[in-house]
């Protein structure tokens, strides 16, 4: 496994992002972790000029939308059709630049189980009596997001299946003083536990296989997600659940599991695959599931994720891949994200300590939240959305000097006309720099987001310090070179602003003398038309701006 350098790499790009569990909205601590690290990151793939495609979709089968459901006294059903609603207006609002959200249709079902069928047909599962946690006075086990303890690994409160703190899988009574998360108050709903037959996946049989993708990757990744690989490798790998005996999900289609459902877990992949085919569909390519990530095609794969989940995307869901026998390529790059709070306390939709993008975005502009949400994004450790800190941030270090630069150039183009400006070798060498250094944050391995939100904030108080200088002492009749060079490095910065700052880049398009491409050779020019940069808005703009669902 070889990876080209990054700006060198020209491959098609699939990105995918999570896919999100409709058992309520989005508010900004989901957004600013994987949705806008992923939009960013697609968006500045295409100003490259790859073939990309960025695409997620609900996971309705999730316990998590059940129990949700049964704590509000509604149909799972309802909640998940309204949830998903609410999902897609909130990545539209904010400008996810999803090039399609696969729906939970027929088709994912058919994806999904086509994909269990195969590596059933290949004897890839077993069989296993276990015991699962049971609600004895409902009849009913008790697994996923159904129940809740205390974590065996890391002693955190946890819900079934894995811990959101450790990221160390918990299968079948491996909790600890487990209870119920439908009616956790009623003492006499207590937890206990029942045999049953199930099929898992053993994925101590794909060790070898596993350790040498990860050793071959892991260097590349960040060291949260290494220290649970390395954890998780050093122990005797567990069995991953494949069906559970549950009325909420899809149905397994295996004999030896009669009326059980598949662990909504592990649909993600083939539902990965769906939501593929279905985004190159809205952008014009028809493929069956799974086309476009056999190996031939040659794409390379960069999943966005939060940590909470991390071991079933980088354990399971991988040996499921592998288990299909080296057909469909695996992810190069894992980009996790740690959690993000509001205030310093968790978001917490049920307390009413929670903010959504909708409610931002009727106080202050698009772009400003996004810069914000991504110079403060939780790429390592747990961050903080403050309301405060956005103001002070978008008024004193994006608008205010953004503004006074575009004036500054708005006035030199109306003293001179449009006549096209020389560009020094200096002027060239400067922009090349910059790129570079974008290039850097917004490529793997070494993708940050928050590096490269500060960069952009860097360039504009460089940029507005020098076209002060240069106004207050010299026109462009003087000094024709150095406003050359600044207006170059200006439409330098707006191109590799753009995937942060998509409605002013939007308007810059609209307003001419600015196309976003960021090719090799797009600003190794000698001259540049003058050209008017349009002006940050200082009030809220309410997400409208862009040209297609997301904003792309």
């Amino acid at each position: 496994m070889t990876r080209p350098r990054p700006s060198d790499d020209d491959r098609p790009v699939l990105v995918l992002g999570p896919n999100p569990t409709p058992n309520g909205g989005m508010h900004l601590g989901h957004i600013a972790g994987p949705y806008l690290a992923g939009d960013v990151y697609a968006r500045y793939q295409r100003a490259r000029g790859r073939d990309v495609i960025f695409t997620t979709g609900t996971a309705d089968s999730q316990t998590y939308t059940l129990a949700t459901a049964l704590r509000q006294g509604i149909a799972p059903e309802e909640l998940a059709r309204t949830s998903t609603e609410l999902i897609r207006d909130a990545l539209h609002a904010i400008g996810i630049s999803v090039d399609g959200f696969g729906p939970f249709d027929d088709t994912y079902r058919t994806t999904v189980l086509d994909f269990f069928r195969t590596l059933h047909a290949k004897g890839t599962f077993e069989l296993r009596t276990v015991k699962l946690p049971y609600r004895a006075r409902t009849g009913e086990f008790a697994v996923e997001g159904l129940i809740e303890g205390d974590c065996p690994v890391c002693l955190s409160s946890s819900r079934g299946g894995l811990c959101e703190t450790c990221c160390h899988p918990n299968n079948y009574n491996e909790l600890l003083d487990p209870h119920s998360t439908i009616s956790a108050d009623d003492p006499t709903d207590g937890i206990t536990t029942k045999e049953v037959k199930i099929l898992v996946l053993p994925l101590e049989n794909f060790r070898e296989q596993l350790t040498a993708y990860h050793e071959a990757w892991m260097p590349y990744w960040r060291p949260h997600l290494v220290q649970m690989i390395r954890e998780v490798l050093a122990r005797p790998l567990p069995e991953i659940p494949i069906t559970y005996p549950l009325d909420w999900g899809m149905r397994a289609p295996f004999p030896e599991t009669p009326g059980q459902v598949l662990n909504a877990w592990l649909e993600l992949m083939p539902a990965g695959m769906f939501t593929t085919s279905y985004a190159a569909a809205q952008l014009g390519r028809r493929t069956a599931p799974g086309d476009l990530w056999r190996v031939e095609e040659n794409r390379r794969m960069v999943h966005f994720l939060g940590f909470d989940n991390a071991f079933f995307f980088c354990f399971p869901h991988i040996a499921l891949v592998m288990a299909h026998g080296g057909q469909f390529v695996l992810p190069e790059s894992i980009i996790n994200n740690e959690f993000y709070e509001l205030e310093s306390e968790k978001f917490s939709t049920s307390k009413g300590h929670v903010v959504t993008p909708e409610d931002m975005l009727r106080e202050v502009p698009r772009d400003a939240l996004r810069l914000y949400l991504a110079l403060t994004a939780p790429e390592h450790q747990r961050t903080t959305f403050s309301r405060a800190g956005l103001e002070k941030v978008a008024a004193e270090r994006l608008i205010g000097p953004w503004n006074r630069l575009a004036g500054t150039l708005a006035k030199a183009v109306a003293n001179a006309g449009g006549a096209p400006l020389p560009i020094s070798a200096g002027g060239r060498q400067r922009v090349a720099a910059m790129l570079g250094r974008f290039d850097i944050f917004l490529e793997m391995p070494t993708y940050n987001l928050t590096r490269a939100a500060d960069t952009i904030l860097v360039h504009i108080d460089r940029l507005a310090r020098r076209a002060a200088t240069l106004d207050g002492s010299r026109s462009l009749d003087v000094g024709p070179a150095e406003w050359g060079d600044l207006f170059l490095e200006v439409k330098a910065l707006l191109a590799a602003a753009a995937p942060i700052l998509i409605d002013l880049a939007a308007a810059a398009r609209q307003a001419g003398g600015f196309d976003g491409v960021l090719g090799p050779t797009a600003f190794d020019v000698a001259e540049v038309v003058p050209f008017a940069p349009p002006l940050l808005p200082a009030e809220a703009n309410g997400g409208t701006g862009g040209n297609r669902t997301g904003g792309r």
